[in-house]
């Protein structure tokens, strides 16, 4: 594919939306840029995968050594930080 594109005043270079299409490139993306000689070459980079949790590991990360607290503690105390929150923002 042979297309053109300009540098503008502030050294910036627009990808044509068919090279950004046809490597996967949006806003954000990042290129690796490498000077050959006389030829320019850019890279995407390979986005970083991230790692996917199993339940059981999520669950692992949530590790509480306090004592038991009811449901009804939970709502009560998420109620009052709800009304609290709403009342710093009303200040």
């Amino acid at each position: 594919m042979n297309v053109r594109a300009k540098i503008s005043s502030k050294g910036q270079l627009v990808l044509p939306k068919a090279v950004r299409d046809a490597h996967g490139l949006g806003p954000g993306s990042e290129v690796e840029v490498e000077s050959v000689g006389d030829t320019i070459v850019l890279t995407p980079r390979a986005k970083p995968t991230r790692k996917k949790y199993t339940l059981e590991e999520v669950a692992g990360f949530l590790k509480y050594d306090g004592p038991p607290v009811s449901i009804e503690d939970m709502n009560r105390a998420i109620e009052k930080e709800a009304r609290r929150m709403w009342n710093a923002q009303r200040r």
